[in-house]
């Protein structure tokens, strides 16, 4: 009986993933909460080929070619930081059973590191989805969710909560991505700030990131410790009307603001989707900027960088601007009045002249599309 015809496999798969910005929502996805990121226009692009023998996998960013044979993960090589976010894949769909051929893997990504744009997620989903493409795995939105998740918490070690592979897997253009961080789902909203006379202003600060890993892990950690004293399985499940009783009950000052943060960034997240959806984009102003004091008083992972950067926004005309990403360095965005854009750039410059602070980068961004092939 004659066979089913396969596909016909690409002989190069081009995959290109966004970075992102999180308009609001931060540190809420490892506690089961909501989120609203966007995809940006800039991102990683991913070029795989068949090779002749091993993996061996290159980046336009380093000088770097690192070549291994095959193998899972508990056997693997020790090979540079970079290189485990792209071989990090094939290392476990090895152990998933999958036969994975000798390839070639060329990266190349203009999103800079360590500025909370999600560098690194848009490197490994550049990887897995070209991967799908390559060797014809169908693995589907959740598949390439689960894969992209695994390799920077299992083959990485970075304990993310899936926010960074989502948004940049699923994100669409002229809308910011609603995600429930419990069950995975997500729906477009749409952002189009220059309807409404605002553009999204976003500053790099350029801040060193200080302690980021451990401090972060604590405080997830943390989370983690107070939804347990609590008896709930997340701290999703403590709402804005539990708060105040939830915080009665923990006698640690610093699980009690941990708790504070998560409730009520979770409950600014859902007020932003409500806003978004009216068109009345002027009222997420003091969403952002309550967001940011939260971080910067509660959570406490803002550093004097990007708290100068958001007073000089604020002071420059913006309705509302936060902190972006996970803290301790990183970026800043801002909702500008249009015709203010680059008088906010120029406040945002002195103040940190003044304070100073290296000079910091100024854009404007977007939402744009998620993870697509590159002809």
């Amino acid at each position: 009986m004659p066979r089913n015809p396969q596909p016909e496999r690409p002989v190069v798969s081009r995959w290109f993933a966004p970075g992102r910005i999180n308009l609001i929502g931060e540190h809420t996805d490892y506690n089961d909460g909501f989120v609203l990121p966007l995809a940006l226009a800039m991102g990683c692009t991913t070029t795989l080929s068949s090779a002749a023998d091993g993996w061996t996998v290159t980046s336009a960013q380093t000088s770097d070619e690192v070549r291994v044979d095959p193998s899972g993960l508990a056997d693997r090589p020790e090979v540079p930081d970079w290189a485990t976010y792209v071989l990090g894949a094939l290392w476990l769909l090895t152990d998933d059973g999958v036969d994975v051929p000798p390839l070639r893997l060329e990266v190349d990504s203009d999103v800079p590191t360590g500025a909370g744009l999600s560098s690194s997620a848009a490197l490994v989903c550049s990887v897995v989805c070209a991967l799908d493409d390559h060797l014809g795995l169908d693995l589907g939105p959740a598949g390439l969710l689960s894969l992209s998740r695994r390799v920077e918490n299992d083959a990485v070690g970075a304990a993310t909560g899936g926010m960074d592979q989502l948004v940049s897997l699923r994100g669409e253009a002229g809308n910011a991505l609603f995600c429930d961080m419990r069950d995975l789902t997500s729906e477009p909203v749409p952002f189009d700030p220059e309807a409404s006379g605002l553009t999204l202003v976003v500053v790099d600060t350029r801040a060193p990131h200080r302690h980021a890993d451990g401090e972060y892990a604590a405080r997830r950690d943390g989370c983690e410790e107070a939804a347990r004293r609590l008896g709930v399985t997340a701290l999703r499940d403590v709402t804005a009307s539990d708060l105040d009783d939830a915080l009665s009950r923990l006698d640690d000052e610093e699980l009690r603001r941990y708790v504070r943060h998560v409730v009520t960034e979770d409950a600014r997240v859902l007020s932003a989707v409500e806003i978004m959806r009216a068109g009345r984009l002027d009222g997420l102003g003091p969403l952002l900027t309550a967001s940011h004091a939260s971080m910067r008083d509660d959570f406490r992972i803002t550093v004097p960088e990007v708290d100068t950067a958001a007073e000089a926004l604020l002071a420059a005309g913006a309705v509302g601007s936060r902190m972006t990403g996970g803290g301790f360095g990183g970026c800043v965005i801002g909702l500008v009045p249009s015709d203010a854009v680059d008088a906010a750039g120029d406040a945002v410059r002195r103040a940190f002249a003044g304070a100073g602070f290296g000079e910091p980068t100024v854009f404007t961004a977007a939402p744009e599309a998620g993870a697509r092939p590159v002809s």
